[in-house]
């Protein structure tokens, strides 16, 4: 909301400086967003009169000029300007000046041989307009000397201010002016327009058949008239905000939309067909709206129709077709209250943004609506002369009248304000709550038409009754609507925030606690860790081609865009690991062979989306003079696998790995991580050889895919002491024959579980197979760890622990070596 300082004056009788308007402005809840003064930056310009203008001596296209500036002796000035002539009044910028189109600083000098001590200057050179085919020429009786903005009624700072959606009231100059006067800053002028008798009857009537969407609405007929040109000082004010003047009819509908508050619309009362408006629902129709825009309206839309359609979307925007032009001569004045939820839903639907909008979708005054027309025609008339006719309505006043009361003990004890009840009483009725009772305990005032943001609230006589529930608990756990709060942010901000005694928060826990839960941070986790092991993060796009998809697992319909913003991107990729290989793969192609990339994002498949940490090698093992170079090893990505899962929390105790990865995986060379016989965890190994050939990966990549997802949170049990244990612990080697098929995984599980309470490891640190054993076998060397707990163990004790682990195995399919 803009206004300036002078248009506030008009409304608040008040001697206060700018300074302590917008400090009240802010401090009472209407923020101030800005203070423009144009008037700061044209302080050095003044009035003056060009009282000779020759030819340049020295330049065809200079003219030399001498210029009264009011102080005496004229000044010499060259000018460019082809319009720089003798006897013309002009701006003059002296010596020292800022221009502000350029930032400029001005200085005596001489031009071709001629001393130039000041300039004449275009509007565009003042920041004014985009004019700049000239200098500015003032009219001939303009004063000489005086500031340039003071002549000019640009010293008039403007303020804007930043108004809540409840407070719609504020979206007016009276009503920032009401809060001021409020808050002590001066005196509310008042405003009573004198009714405009008719002497005709209007040959435009009203229906309405959308009461829903407006229930009251007014109207008259101004004939006779004559458009054109609004007066300077109105069309001042409209460019002082922002808008564009017009035409006196329509400048006359602006000024009291930002003066009152009050959306108005003129209709060419000759082109209305039909002799009738009728407020009704939209059917699919299109018009052209002021804008220049084709509107489609339909039936949730409130639009004013003549017989020949639609002629304007109803508190949002008027048509063209019915529009006040300069050939207008009588007009019909519309003055219509609409519903606020309907005007809302339908600016937001067509995308519509326009003054009516702002105001009728906050509410505006229901009981203004004469008042307005009446101040609306008197300026009309006075500005392009005719008659009016008598006023012609439908519907009717709404039932706006409601009351509110206030608990004076709610101030201190809510509020934490030491306001008192003969200062809050007045604060309310200077923003024009009428109060109606008061006692010692509460006042009851009548609220306002224009303050539709205060609840309704219970009849006088229900008060006592009110009360007594209350100390009797039986409206205990109910919820009452009633207006008493909104009574008490009234009094509160008017007699100022400043005025609450402040208290301190509770103070927060030395440790603060965490702001994620376990599962929230584990893609945070998982990011860190896989960094830690050398990988550079990726973001690749979500969207592959098909083919591609199809070899990292399925491309379904229900995957495909319909719409891709690329034709090799219209399928949702089935994992992030397919979008790393197409990284890897341009990497290489530039010569980066040696790559470790990551990437945590979602893949889609048969269970939809899924979150996956994945991450790629490629190429081969470092060159080093102790180790040759070799192609890299699937259990290196196994590793990965582990340290990840090993970090987000996970038992690794309870994990098992099974050579079951995707076909995309290398069989042999892959596996997955598995918690239980369902969930995977992780899958892991060389990328296939048809990958790496597809995508020209050359002859070696390994990966990582974790789901994140399946990982489940870690229980929440209190931390014990660490168990050291005092006595040293004891190793067995063993070795077992098993068939060359079986896994490893089998018979380390099967010694591990030989005795939980004394086996404290078990590592695999020999596989063989050669001529030493019979083919279709391997030999498996394990080094088990007794941890004795309360005693050193026996030799009978280790032999019979030897034994339950040669039991477990042989179980499992091992013989002992």
């Amino acid at each position: 909301m803009k206004f300036t300082l002078s248009w506030l004056r008009s409304h608040l009788e008040t001697e206060a400086s700018l300074a302590a308007i917008t400090d009240t402005l802010s401090a009472i809840g209407l923020e101030v967003e800005g203070v423009e003064d144009r008037a700061a930056a044209l302080a050095a310009f003044r009035t003056a009169r060009i009282v000779e203008a020759l030819p340049h001596p020295n330049a065809d296209r200079l003219r030399a000029c001498r210029v009264d500036i009011g102080d005496g002796e004229p000044v010499s000035v060259v000018c460019g300007a082809p319009n720089a002539r003798t006897g013309l009044h002009v701006v003059f910028a002296p010596p020292g000046s800022v221009i502000p189109a350029t930032g400029a600083t001005l200085k005596t000098g001489e031009i071709r041989g001629v001393v130039s001590a000041g300039m004449l200057l275009s509007l565009r050179e003042m920041g004014l307009g985009e004019d700049h085919d000239g200098i500015v020429e003032l009219p001939a009786g303009a004063p000489v000397g005086v500031p340039y903005a003071a002549y000019a009624g640009l010293a008039d700072p403007v303020i804007e201010i930043g108004v809540t959606p409840n407070r719609g009231d504020a979206l007016s100059v009276r009503g920032v002016a009401r809060d001021l006067a409020a808050a002590g800053l001066g005196t509310l002028r008042a405003w009573a327009p004198a009714p405009v008798a008719g002497s005709f009857d209007s040959p435009v009537r009203w229906s309405i058949e959308m009461g829903s969407a407006c229930p009251w609405v007014l109207g008259r007929t101004v004939r006779g008239l004559r458009n054109g040109p609004s007066p300077d000082w109105l069309q001042r004010r409209l460019i002082s905000v922002g808008q564009k003047p017009i035409s006196a009819l329509v400048d006359v509908t602006n000024f009291f939309t930002l003066d009152l508050g009050r959306p108005l619309h003129v209709f060419d009362a000759g082109r209305v067909a039909g002799g009738a408006l009728s407020v009704r629902a939209g059917a699919g129709e299109t018009f052209r709206a002021l804008n220049g825009r084709d509107v489609t309206v339909g039936p949730e839309d409130c639009v004013i129709a003549d017989a020949a359609g639609v002629q304007s979307l109803a508190g949002v925007i008027g048509g063209e077709a019915t529009g006040a032009t300069e050939a207008t001569t009588s007009v019909f004045i519309e003055c219509a209250l609409f519903d606020p939820v309907a005007i809302a839903l339908t600016g937001r639907r067509l995308q519509i943004n326009s003054d009516a909008r702002a105001r009728f979708e906050r509410g505006v005054d229901p009981a203004l609506l004469p008042a307005a027309l009446d101040a609306a025609t008197a300026l009309i008339i006075e500005l392009c002369g005719g008659e009016a006719s008598r006023v012609v309505g439908a519907g009717a006043e709404p039932a706006w009248q409601r009351q509110a009361s206030l608990r004076f003990e709610r101030i201190a004890g809510l509020g934490g304000s030491d306001v008192g009840a003969d200062e809050a009483t007045g604060i309310l009725e200077r923003l024009g709550f009428a109060a109606l009772h008061r006692d010692a305990e509460r006042v009851v005032v009548a609220v306002p038409s224009w303050r539709n943001d205060v609840a309704p609230g219970l009849p006088l006589d229900q008060h006592g009754a009110l009360d007594a529930a209350r100390a009797d608990g039986a409206l205990e756990g109910a919820v009452l609507i009633e207006p008493e709060c909104d009574l008490l942010e009234e009094v509160l901000r008017i007699a100022g925030l400043d005025r609450i005694a402040p208290m301190s928060l509770p103070a927060l826990g030395a440790v603060p606690e965490a702001t994620l839960s376990p599962r929230q941070g584990r893609t945070a986790l998982a990011r860190r860790g896989l960094a830690a092991r050398g990988f550079a993060e990726c973001v690749t796009f979500s969207f592959l081609d098909q083919a591609t998809a199809e070899r990292f697992g399925e491309a379904t319909a229900a995957t495909r865009l319909l719409n891709p913003i690329a034709a090799d991107l219209d399928q949702l990729r089935p994992t992030p690991l397919a979008t790393l290989a197409q990284a890897a793969a341009r990497n290489a192609a530039r010569g980066l062979v040696d790559a470790a990339l990551f990437e945590v994002g979602p893949g889609w498949g048969e269970a939809g989306q899924v979150l996956v940490a994945a991450a790629l090698r490629t190429g081969r093992t470092p060159r080093h003079w102790s180790v040759p170079m070799s192609v890299l090893d699937p259990f290196a990505a196994k590793a990965d696998a582990l340290a990840l899962l090993a970090g987000l929390g996970v038992p690794m105790a309870a994990l098992s790995v099974t050579a079951d990865a995707p076909g995309y995986y290398h069989p042999g060379r892959s596996g997955q991580v598995r918690q239980g016989p369902r969930t995977v965890l992780a899958r892991f190994g060389a990328l296939h050889p048809t990958i790496l050939a597809a995508l020209d990966l050359g002859d070696s990549a390994i990966a990582v895919e974790l789901f994140l997802d399946a990982v489940a949170d870690p229980k929440r049990r209190r931390r014990a002491a660490p168990d050291l244990p005092a006595l040293q612990p004891l190793r067995r080697d063993f070795a077992f024959l098993v068939d060359a098929a079986m896994p490893a995984e089998t018979i380390l599980r099967a010694a591990r579980g030989a005795e939980r309470d004394l086996v404290a490891g078990i590592v695999l640190f020999d596989v063989y197979e050669g001529d030493q054993v019979e083919a279709g076998q391997k030999s498996l060397g394990l080094e088990v760890t007794f941890q004795p707990r309360d005693h050193t163990l026996s030799e009978a004790e280790i032999e019979a622990l030897s034994g339950k682990v040669i039991a477990a195995v042989s179980k499992a399919g091992g013989i002992l070596r």
